[in-house]
């Protein structure tokens, strides 16, 4: 057994150092001279007619900050304090707090507090355990792993009412399975795919159940009372969740293709060495115990959310839940961690600062609303076929959120103007606005986009292009399978 340990360790060590190709030592050469030339060409150009001045620096700023982002020529919190610093003295907002007061977003605190829960469940060896279980139970390979990781993610969207929460609970366990598989941030294929998956996982899990996030009540709102629509929970469940199943099986695969793990799934012999060391974990020890306790109380009132109110006479949002967890976990004999073991990422919360600083400057100016308006109406939908008004509406709002940094604000802008144009045109606005709907939290593209894509961005297994590269490919599945289901599936169930 000693023999087979030791080839274990050496298969599985440390994968093969991956070389930066041409293409992105290119973009890391001219991203800065890109940037300054674009962000320039946008900042003084004539103002266009219906966009304010300080949209105009907003877009400039937020195409510039971008640019680096994804080229990545300086680190990417760099980016972030630049942008920051820029959005007030060009005077892309008007107030400066618009800018500095986002390190104070409710989603820093999430993710500091993910942190912490991460670190209690490493240090307790309670994610190691749970990691080592469901490996030697369910993942006979790193493919059953990550297949095992999505039925999860999907599973939990119909318990835990919320993105971020759901996200919180998966990356400790996914950062425990990385470490039995020894996979290092950066270079490991698995760990980049297990944790672009997992921000896949989340966003088409949510797309498939109507509360899964308040984005997607908001719209069946305006669906019923604009539309004269009659959509519940399980019209939502059965028009939805077939094709977010579809997509994130198809995509599954493309993501195999893209970052092939192949190098890294020589794991034939370690099933027998990780019994071994799920063994000497022994039973539980006080540590664990005071960590699952934190977790089970974490996921309960994560949720129970709509019923606090009822219950407590107050409602604990997932923000504070998230926080009152990581502060059981610091409390003196009540917590199992000191401040200097929670390995916070403060460099990852100054680029989220950024990030949502540069998207709030484009929202509040209006930059966001007048390229949409532009989109539109370069488009010409009112003179398209109505097929084709369908597929382009699904296709745009499934990009939208390139622009747009909120769900809540896509679905308060987006789904009154696909109805309004529904009944313009004489469609039934119904299947169209639902259909739009469900694209609302492929919010996957950038970092910034969401809170699920920060909090799986922070363990650093994948760069801003490999996000991009997977999420437009995932978006474009997502719209096909979305545009051929109105066709199609909406038909069979009477929508």
């Amino acid at each position: 057994m000693s023999e087979v340990s030791r080839d274990v360790e050496n298969e599985t060590k440390k994968p093969p150092m991956k070389k930066k190709g041409k293409l992105e030592e290119g973009m890391q050469r001219f991203g800065i001279p890109l940037a300054l030339i674009v962000g320039l060409l946008l900042f003084f150009m004539p103002t266009p007619e219906g966009m304010s001045l300080e949209a105009q620096r907003a877009i400039a700023i937020f195409t510039g900050a971008l640019i680096l982002w994804i080229t990545t020529p300086l680190p990417i919190y760099l980016t972030s304090i630049l942008a920051i610093l820029l959005l007030p003295l060009v005077g892309a907002v008007e107030d400066q707090e618009v800018a500095f007061g986002t390190l104070g977003f409710d989603v820093i605190w999430l993710m500091v507090s993910a942190f912490i829960l991460t670190s209690a469940m490493i240090k307790s060896n309670l994610g190691r355990r749970l990691s080592l279980w469901m490996v030697t139970q369910f993942g006979k390979t790193p493919k059953k792993t990550l297949f095992l990781l999505i039925v999860i993610n999907f599973i939990l969207a119909f318990f835990v009412p919320s993105t971020t929460a759901r996200a919180t609970l998966m990356v400790p366990i996914c950062l425990i399975l990385l470490e039995v598989y020894k996979a290092l941030p950066g270079e490991s294929n698995l760990g980049k795919v297990m944790m672009l998956q997992g921000v896949q996982a989340d966003a088409l899990a949510t797309s498939g159940v109507m509360t899964a996030t308040s984005g997607n009540i908001i719209a069946v709102g305006f669906i019923n009372e604009q539309a004269g629509g009659d959509i519940g929970y399980m019209d939502w469940l059965l028009a939805s969740m077939p094709t977010a199943i579809i997509t994130m099986m198809i995509t599954f695969f493309i993501g195999l293709k893209l970052f092939s793990i192949k190098s890294e799934a020589h794991f034939d012999h370690a099933r027998g060495t990780l019994k071994n060391e799920l063994l000497k974990l022994g039973s539980f020890s006080l540590d664990e115990k005071k960590a699952v306790t934190i977790f089970l109380l974490t996921v309960a009132l994560w949720a129970t959310g709509d019923y606090h109110n009822a219950w407590f006479g107050f409602e604990l949002s997932t923000e504070q839940t998230a926080v009152l967890a990581a502060l059981l976990c610091l409390l003196p004999r009540v917590g199992l961690l000191t401040w200097k073991e929670t390995n916070i990422k403060w460099e990852l919360m100054i680029f989220a600062a950024g990030a949502y600083a540069v998207g709030n400057a484009l929202d509040k100016s209006g930059g966001a609303e007048w390229i949409i308006g532009k989109v539109v109406a370069a488009l010409g939908l009112e003179s398209m076929n109505h097929v084709w008004v369908y597929v382009v509406v699904v296709f745009l709002s499934m990009y939208s959120h390139l622009i747009f940094t909120s769900k809540t604000v896509r679905v308060t802008i987006l789904i009154p103007a696909f109805i309004a144009l529904a009944k313009t045109l004489g469609m039934d606005p119904v299947p169209l606005a639902l259909a739009a709907a469900m694209t609302m939290t492929y919010t996957i593209t950038l970092p910034p986009h969401s809170k699920v894509n920060t909090i799986y961005f922070g363990t650093g297994y994948f760069s801003v292009l490999d996000q991009v590269k997977y999420a437009v490919v995932t978006c474009f599945v997502g719209a096909c399978v979305i545009s051929l289901a109105i066709f199609t599936w909406f038909k069979v169930i009477g929508i």
